[in-house]
This record gives C-alpha cells, sequence and structure tokens, in this order.
C-alpha cells in the first residue's frame, strides 16, 4: 500500500511525537524551573543541576541512538512488505544497549567528584552534583530502554503509545518535584535538590513499565533474545556506532559550552542552564516533524517511492519553519517572564536576557537542520549525519568558542557558537538530499 504524503498523514504522526519528544526537555525544565527557586543555595542547586543534566544527556544520547537504528530499519522493512522478516532483531538490540549503560552507570558511580570536577565544578556546586547524580545516573538504563521500545513504535508507524508514555512520565515528574523538593505539609520534609533527583528517577521508571507493557499488548514483538543472531543486526550497530560517534561530537560541542560558561562564574552557568533547556525545548518541540519524515522517509525508500520522499521532505521543512515561527513569537512575547520561571537571582536573570534573542534567532536555522537530520535517519544515512557533526562540532563550534573567549565574548560567544554549528549542519543536510535524491527522482 502506497503511503500517503499529506499534511494529515505527517501530522498524525508528528503531533503526538512532537509531544513524546518534549518530555525529555520536559523533565529538565521542571527540574531547573523548581531547584532554581529552592530557598537554601538555590543559585548554587540550579548550577549543579544545569551540569549534572549536560553530562546525562550526554550519556543518553550517545547509547539512545539504537533507537534511530531500529526505528530505521523497521519501518524500511515495513515499507518493503518484509516486516515478519525483522521481529527478532529489536530484543537482541536493547539488550545488547541495556547492557552496556548498566556497565558505564557501574564505571561513572566511582569517579563523580572527578567528573564534574572536570567540567569545572567545585565547592557546594561540587557537593550538589554529586549529591543530585548519584540519584539520577540509576534512571539512566530505564532510559534506554524506554527510548528503544519508543524506536520500534515508530518504526511500526506509531507515535500513539510513546506520545501517552511520555505524558505520563512528564506529568508524574512535576507532580512529584513539587511535593519532593518543597515538602508537602508535615507529610513529606523538604528534600531540595535530592528531591529533584528522586521525582526523575520514578518518573523514567514508571515510564520504563508503560513502555513495556504497551509493547506486550499491542504488538507482535517480544523482548526476549532468542538465537540465532539476526542478519540485520550488523548493519544496526553499524548504523548505532556512527550515531554513537555522531553523538559523542554533538555533547562535545553541549559539555564544552557547559564547560566554558561554568568557568566565567555562577550567574553565568545559571543563565546558560536556562538557555540551553529553553533550547533543547524548542529543539523536541521542531523534533516532532523530524520524527515524521524519519517515520515516513524509512518507509518511502523501502518502498522505493522516491516522488513521495522528495514531497515529504519540502512539507516537513515547511511545517518545521512555521513551528519555529510560532515559539520565536512566544519567545519574543514572553522574553521576561520566561527568565522569572526558572530563576528569581537578578543577576543570573540580567545575564540570561542578555543573550535570549540570539537563541530566538536561530529557531529557524534549527527547524531546517532538525528536520532533515531525522529524515537521514530514516533513511539510514548514519555515516553522512556522523561526518556533519565531526565537521560542524571540530571546524565550526569549537572555533567560534575558543575564539569568543580570547576576545572576552563571555555568553555571546558561546550562543554564536552555537548558531554557526547549526548552519553548517542544516545546509550540509539540505546540499546532500538534493544531490542524492533529485537525480532519482528524475529518473522515475
Amino acid at each position: 500500500m502506497k503511503t500517503a504524503v499529506s499534511l494529515h498523514t505527517i501530522n498524525r504522526l508528528a503531533i503526538p511525537a512532537t509531544i513524546a519528544g518534549i518530555a525529555e526537555p520536559v523533565l529538565s525544565i521542571t527540574d531547573t524551573a523548581i531547584v532554581g527557586n529552592i530557598p537554601v543555595d538555590g543559585l548554587e542547586s540550579l548550577a549543579a543541576v544545569g551540569i549534572v543534566g549536560s553530562f546525562l544527556s550526554m550519556l543518553i544520547w550517545i547509547l539512545g541512538q539504537t533507537r534511530s537504528a531500529i526505528s530505521a530499519i523497521i519501518s524500511q522493512y515495513l515499507g518493503a512488505g518484509r516486516l515478519e522478516e525483522v521481529k527478532t532483531l529489536p530484543a537482541q538490540a536493547i539488550f545488547f544497549n541495556v547492557a552496556l549503560s548498566v556497565i558505564i552507570l557501574l564505571s561513572t558511580i566511582f569517579i563523580v567528584e572527578e567528573i564534574f570536577m572536570l567540567l569545572n565544578a567545585s565547592g557546594k556546586i561540587l557537593a550538589y552534583c554529586v549529591s543530585y547524580y548519584s540519584i539520577r545516573v540509576w534512571g539512566f538504563p530505564l532510559t534506554l530502554f524506554t527510548f528503544a521500545v519508543m524506536g520500534i513504535f515508530r518504526g511500526l508507524q506509531n507515535t500513539y503509545w510513546p506520545m501517552l508514555i511520555a505524558m505520563t512520565g512528564a506529568l508524574l515528574n512535576i507532580i512529584l518535584d513539587v511535593l519532593l523538593v518543597y515538602g508537602f505539609a508535615e507529610i513529606i520534609p523538604p528534600m531540595y535538590i535530592e528531591g529533584a533527583a528522586w521525582a526523575s528517577l520514578v518518573s523514567q521508571a514508571v515510564m520504563a513499565v508503560m513502555a513495556f507493557l504497551l509493547l506486550a499488548r499491542k504488538t507482535d514483538i517480544r523482548l526476549i533474545p532468542r538465537f540465532p543472531v539476526h542478519p540485520e543486526l550488523g548493519r544496526l550497530v553499524l548504523m548505532s556506532l556512527n550515531l554513537f560517534v555522531r553523538a559523542v561530537a554533538l555533547n562535545t560541542a553541549l559539555i564544552l559550552a557547559v564547560r566554558e560558561a561554568t568557568d566565567l562564574g555562577d550567574r553565568y552557568i545559571g543563565a546558560h542552564t536556562i538557555a540551553i533547556n529553553l533550547w533543547l525545548f524548542a529543539a523536541f518541540f521542531i523534533d516532532g516533524y523530524a520524527a515524521a519524515g524519519n517515520i515516513m522517509g524509512g518507509r518511502l525508500l523501502g518502498a522505493g517511492d522516491y516522488g513521495g520522499l522528495w514531497r515529504l521532505s519540502k512539507k516537513i521543512v515547511l511545517y518545521g519553519t512555521v513551528v519555529s515561527g510560532v515559539l520565536m513569537f512566544l519567545g519574543f512575547l514572553f522574553y521576561r517572564p520566561l527568565g522569572r520561571i526558572f530563576s528569581n537571582e537578578a543577576i543570573v536573570l540580567d545575564a540570561f536576557y542578555a543573550i535570549f534573542y540570539i537563541v530566538i534567532l536561530g529557531l529557524p536555522i534549527n527547524a531546517l537542520a532538525f528536520v532533515f537530520d531525522g529524515l537521514f535517519k530514516g533513511l539510514g544515512e548514519m555515516r553522512y549525519l556522523r561526518n556533519v557533526l565531526l565537521s560542524a562540532t571540530f571546524l565550526g563550534f569549537v572555533p567560534v568558542l575558543f575564539l569568543g573567549k580570547y576576545l572576552g565574548w563571555e555568553l555571546y560567544g558561546i550562543w554564536i557558537a552555537f548558531t554557526l554549528w547549526m548552519c553548517i549542519r542544516g545546509g550540509a543536510l539540505v546540499w546532500k538530499f538534493r544531490s542524492k535524491f533529485l537525480p532519482l527522482l528524475q529518473k522515475t
């Protein structure tokens, strides 16, 4: 059956994917907003959440790439009408990925202080980093498991169940954050930053259980690994390794930004934490159309429908740009109230307001990069995605970041580097897509 490339079809996938995609940044934003208003050491707690959040996001994004690889392979087999041939693959992939995540988790808990000292944390901020990370890190394997199951659903062209999982986790996290951070009457004493960590951990556990139950009840795919090893496992591992390297490059930029902001002082890392959380929220919001491109792109490629693939690229760029335009408008409209949600510290807010316009103006560029990024994942073009991120990070972001440091641009330098980074990513993906698929379209 031919896949319809229409606004209805795209939105049927993109809207639930958008809601599901913002779950992780909502968890981080909730922690940031709640912790930033703690009456005791609020500034130090906010800085610690920003540093730990960036490190955990790095781990999750690096090892969570199996989700995109699973989704790409399943959607391509679905488009080719050969879904039965790939049903044993997800269990093998998930088992490998979660086992690796447990090894990494156990290896980090013995050097927690050293990790965050490398990110320039010290004093109270370092102590809070260790306290927050030591609790929240146990949710790392749970999140990777949930991500992988969401990848299976995406490959099956279903973003509804991932949306329910994500909504449940985000809502539960908000409720638990308020109860555990500030306390409740005489029943629950205030736990401050540790309360935020427990709220995230419990939410991640609930999401993992939901993901397991929905997969077991709503699909024929089972999560018990069986031999022999699936012939596509090698391709999946290779795709995941390319995305792994890509994620390392991506997170090099994010971690360097946190390190440089921390080095500037407490108010700057506080301001950067607010800005990066809003940037990530907008990214995942736009990422709904990237997810639609990922899901539909793989299926169209599997079916050999290059005309549909070309129409899909044009439509998701248009819709992603519209969404980014709306976010820009809201950003300018609520410029100052957004800052006050996260902190009451005047010095933090002044630093944040000084650079927030750069974040807002970069949203359309981000939209172009994100939608093509998702499309390329669905097409299985992981090697090219790897090379683009390596180039954008080490030939674009890093030189501008350190040039800004040398010239004394402070947070301006960090966010100018982010903008150039996204320009390189988006431009390279558009060029590659046109050069590869336009000739194929003309032959059909």
